[in-house]
């Protein structure tokens, strides 16, 4: 237990208490919940960290797209200080106005299909204002967002770290009781080819479950693009010999083993908080770190990335490189979510 965790560890029972009435209101009066006129999806999860909702909430959005089911995402823009809420995030948004992980989603899937707000219910309006004929609406990181009302919840489970000790926050990594999982339709369990023991999830599931699917999907890199110039790593530029990887994740230590998986060695690796990210001066220290151990090139995620500017591209000496994850495997999830809209 970290010396953190040691210190908040009395506040562990109201914390508990506190999530347990909350849930139990809402449980009571579903009324509370607020309604729009087309079907509300939820990805979320229901520990603390990186589970990897964003790339699912990405192939979501853009599988049930290309399917005829227009959408747009909802975010609560997790680390935005904005003075317009809600706020239609674009491609040229400012990260500290929408959070990163928003403006990704904007950059990967166009205008008008994100929108951040700290009161969902006025984001979904606003998102149905500005785009006509929407048919459906994805809830980012929603599971414990209870005051809009969802028509499917999807539960992501991390399949290496999965519930952690199984205790609350600040104990634990659960946001919520295990009880709560029972509110889900559907387990998305992420990571599938390291979870150890398929059967020890599905026996939780069935113990703490809905009686739902169990969908299992992994996450690849895909190509590496230079970040200055946004040319693919077949192209001119190619970066050759081991990377210094630096990213600002809730489980950086995912991204570090998917380089590898994806046959990208690293040689140093520096992480930041959950989304936070260097200043110019760490930039110009990770590349002397770089060097040092013999490393040719920097690679991040495309959330890191998005938090760059231009003081960043200044100091900047070796090739940026940024990796895009994408998920594998969801063709079944993607299928039955179709379904359950039909």
């Amino acid at each position: 237990m970290s010396i953190l965790r040691y210190l908040a560890a009395p506040l562990a029972p109201l914390y508990g208490a506190v999530v347990r009435a909350r849930n139990r209101s809402f449980d009571t009066h579903p009324e509370r919940a607020a309604r729009v006129p087309v079907p509300v999806v939820s990805v979320g999860n229901l520990s603390a960290g990186g589970t990897g909702k964003t790339p699912l909430t990405l192939f979501l959005a853009e599988g049930l797209e290309a399917a005829g089911w227009t959408n747009a995402v909802l975010s609560r823009g997790y680390g935005g200080r904005r003075a317009i809420d809600p706020m239609s995030v674009e491609t040229h948004s400012n990260p500290r106005q929408t959070g990163d992980e928003p403006l990704l989603m904007a950059r990967r899937l166009g205008p008008q299909r994100v929108v951040v707000g700290r009161q969902r219910h006025a984001a979904a309006l606003r998102a149905l204002s500005q785009r006509p004929g929407l048919r459906c609406l994805l809830l980012d990181d929603g599971f414990q967002h209870r005051a809009l009302h969802r028509d499917l919840d999807l539960l992501v489970l991390d399949g290496v770290r999965r519930w952690g000790n199984g205790r609350l926050l600040p104990l634990g990594d659960l946001r919520e009781p295990m009880a709560s999982v029972r509110r889900a339709h559907a387990l998305v369990v992420t990571r599938a080819t390291r979870v150890p023991d398929r059967a020890e999830v599905e026996a939780w599931w069935a113990t703490y479950g809905s009686g739902g699917p169990i969908f299992w999907v992994d996450f690849a890199l895909g190509e590496l693009r230079r970040w200055d110039s946004g040319t693919v790593d077949d192209q001119p530029g190619t970066p050759e010999g081991p990377a210094f990887a630096w990213c600002g994740l809730g489980h950086p230590e995912a991204f570090y083993a998917d380089l590898l998986l994806a046959g990208h060695t690293w040689v140093g690796s520096h992480s930041f908080p959950d989304h936070g990210g260097p200043t110019p001066a760490d930039l110009r220290r990770m590349q002397a770190l770089a060097r040092s151990e013999g490393a040719g090139w920097l690679v991040c995620t495309e959330k890191d990335a998005v938090k760059l500017s231009p003081e960043h591209a200044s100091a900047l000496t070796l090739p940026l490189f940024v990796a895009e994850q994408h998920v594998a495997g969801g063709e079944r999830l993607l299928a039955w979510v179709q379904t359950q809209l039909n």
